[in-house]
């Protein structure tokens, strides 16, 4: 239960060796960059926007090459792949990847290339497909589709709206040329100077031919777009079919190619892992050019300032005094200063850690309650689970994994390992209160077997006795928000507050006991918790008195710091009010009840619509379905549900009573790597 104790520290060196350290400072992930001094007429600060932009771009660059890998070539991966974390490389491997830069950048530009023409193919054979699909009508057309002449004749290709037959064409022909050329000419009679052939018709449209002299050719035209013809968008040197068959084949040299680019991309992708060194290694550049364009440097100089954790002082001295000319200047941090955090616990609370950042780290003057807050968050969550049986299953499948993937994220393994210890939890539980599945035991023995076995509880069963299990959920309730209260006092006394320890915490002690003597032997309480207590008539009189001692002294006290006697009190009344919140924060431990029965209830249902099978084998089989399917959404939603209501318990009811979490975590100039991790010195 501690925050590491962060001093400010400031290295002064020599430029030539610039690169050198802040290459060191970056791979070691131990310091927390700010800014150091302001620009002057000795220290200016570099402009390095373009450069940092350029190698953002690579790194981005190489990440696209990856992908376009990923689609022709994936990676083989597993349906925990995504525990596995990044990969651990060696350091003589990254620094071949390094030497090998140019040569792998062209790579990467290969990839791309190759993807870019294999989209082009892809482009073109969809405009040569679409170009023969409009040449299907006019398949049947013997003759190449261009307009063509001959000395007195004119030949048109076009097409007509709906699907018309050859008569109405040459009534509306005939129709349009009448009144110039004062003819009469009906369907079926010659037409003396044109003709037209239907190639195909279809319920869109009607493809046409017209031969027709040259001296009609226009009014022809004209009498057909009034019945909307326009010409063929598209002319060939060559008939239809024969177009159409070039294009096939110009079809096939694409699908030909695009198997070569295939291929070529299959061979590159054995580049894969370099690729991934090399994208990381120019993110992690264009994070030092970040920080070299922000550190002050003079014309032989340059500064590094910022915050780093005291136990890490001696190691970074060893690995910079001992290589470079450098002075480091180590000191404590003003009390103004926004220090980052950094929390310190033991492996069993540190699995909670995430939790307390969900809420907010511990800000200036407050402890980190990490470690108790792992305490009663197990525990918590086990009485809210309560299946021996589920809390099994949770810590051995989050011990598997956190044994098969020991580089998974940092993130994902803390969650792990506090869900192992909730398992943990919930199988002491489980046992306490007799559940296996729910009651499967006893279900399975008296359907299959005519005769009922159970497995009796160490304590007792809460579906049996559930008023019993509220008024524990109570006490245990009672118990944390006394011990939330205590650290408030704790944190009062270490900062020498003795009477506002006494104020704000000891009287609230004094008024909650005191009420607490005086409910215990009421008829309300043996009405819930289903039995009388009698205290002697001291510890009766005891009760009454500190809970007016507590009532009086919260009501004088509270608003101590207003010289105002009536506004005072006023405070103080207001802030007595508060008890009735003590009432909601006790009564929200409830749901350690709630959640515990609705697990059981649950289990103990799917259990007896297995058993309405039968006993035959189909009822066996059908028991075995209904069992997998219904514990494990009964598993699956109530593990949901202890963990909010356990988060809740902590944030709402814990937190309220000491904590406000207004600090800022601990954000360390390291390795931002996307794929591997570079195995090299200790980091955070």
């Amino acid at each position: 239960m501690a925050v590491m104790q962060m001093q400010r520290i400031s290295i002064c060196a020599l430029k030539q060796h610039r690169k050198a350290i802040l290459e060191k400072l970056q791979a070691m992930g131990i310091i927390e960059l700010t800014d150091a001094l302001t620009e002057d007429t000795y220290f200016q600060r570099m402009d390095t926007v373009n450069d940092r932009i350029l190698f953002e771009k690579t790194a981005s660059m190489s990440d696209r090459s990856l992908d376009i890998l990923e689609g022709y070539a994936p990676e083989k991966k597993g349906l925990l792949s995504a525990l596995e974390g990044k990969t651990l490389v060696e350091a003589e491997v990254q620094e071949d990847v390094v030497r090998r830069k140019d040569e792998l950048l062209e790579i990467v530009r290969r990839i791309q290339a190759l993807d870019k023409e294999n989209a082009e193919c892809k482009a073109e054979i969809l405009k040569l497909e679409n170009t023969i699909q409009s040449l299907v009508p006019w398949l049947k057309l013997d003759v190449p589709m261009k307009a063509q002449e001959t000395e007195y004749t004119s030949m048109i290709f076009g097409t007509l709206p709906g699907n018309m037959n050859l008569e109405s064409i040459y009534e509306a022909v005939a129709a349009g040329l009448s009144e110039d050329s004062h003819l009469k000419i009906g369907a079926g009679e010659d037409t003396g100077g044109w003709d037209i052939d239907i190639i195909s018709s279809g319920q869109d449209q009607t493809c046409i031919a017209v031969v027709t002299l040259k001296d009609l050719a226009e009014a022809v035209e004209d009498s057909l777009r009034s019945r909307g013809f326009s010409r063929a968008s598209q002319e060939w040197t060559e008939t239809p079919s024969e177009a159409c068959k070039a294009l096939e084949g110009k079809i096939r040299k694409y699908r030909e190619r695009m198997e070569e680019i295939k291929k070529q991309l299959l061979a590159l992708s054995e580049y894969r892992e370099q690729i991934k060194l090399l994208a990381d290694y120019y993110r992690m550049r264009a994070d030092r050019y970040e920080v070299l364009g922000e550190i002050p440097q003079s014309e032989s100089t340059f500064i590094v300032s910022g915050y780093i954790p005291e136990k890490y002082v001696p190691e970074l001295r060893k690995s910079l005094e001992d290589k470079y000319d450098c002075v480091i200047d180590i000191e404590e941090p003003q009390a103004d200063e926004d220090i980052p955090v950094l929390l310190s616990n033991n492996s069993f609370s540190r699995s909670a850690e995430g939790i307390l950042e969900s809420f907010g780290l511990p800000g200036k003057g407050e402890i980190d309650p990490t470690m108790i807050m792992s305490c009663f968050y197990v525990f918590l969550f086990g009485l809210m689970l309560s299946d021996a049986a589920y809390g099994a299953i949770v810590s051995i499948a989050c011990g598997a994994a956190l044994l098969k993937f020991p580089r998974m994220a940092d993130g994902m393994k803390k969650s792990l390992q506090l869900f192992f210890w909730c398992g943990l939890s919930t199988l002491f539980w489980g046992i306490l209160f007799g559940g296996y599945f729910g009651d499967v035991v006893n279900v399975v023995s008296r359907t299959f077997f005519g005769h009922e076995v159970s497995i009796p509880a160490l304590w007792f069963v809460p579906l049996n006795d559930p008023m019993r299990l509220l008024i524990y959920s109570m006490v245990f309730g009672l118990i944390h928000l006394f011990t939330g209260l205590g650290i408030k006092g704790y944190m009062y006394i270490r900062d020498k507050k003795y009477l506002d320890c006494i104020c704000d915490v000891g009287l609230w002690y004094v008024f909650l006991i005191g009420l607490l003597i005086m409910l215990i032997p009421s008829e309300i309480f043996a009405s819930i918790a289903q039995m009388e207590i009698i205290f002697p008539e001291p510890v009766n009189m005891l009760g009454k008195v500190m809970a007016a001692v507590g009532a009086v002294g919260i009501v004088l006290m509270s608003g101590r710091a207003n010289k105002n006697f009536g506004l005072r009190i006023a405070l103080g009344a207001y802030d007595l009010y508060n008890v009735t919140g003590w009432l909601s924060d006790i009564l929200s431990y409830s749901r350690l009840l709630a959640l515990g029965l609705a697990t059981g209830v649950i289990a103990q249902v799917v259990n007896q619509m297995g058993s309405m099978f039968g006993t035959s084998i189909f009822g066996v089989i059908g028991f075995i379905v209904v069992f997998i399917i219904g514990h494990t959404l009964n598993l699956a939603i109530n593990l949901l549900g202890a963990y909010v209501h356990t988060n809740r318990l902590q944030y709402v009811e814990f937190f309220g009573k000491f904590y406000e979490g207004t600090g800022r975590p601990f954000n360390p100039f390291k390795e931002h790597t996307k794929y591997a991790d570079i195995k090299e010195e200790t980091r955070l």
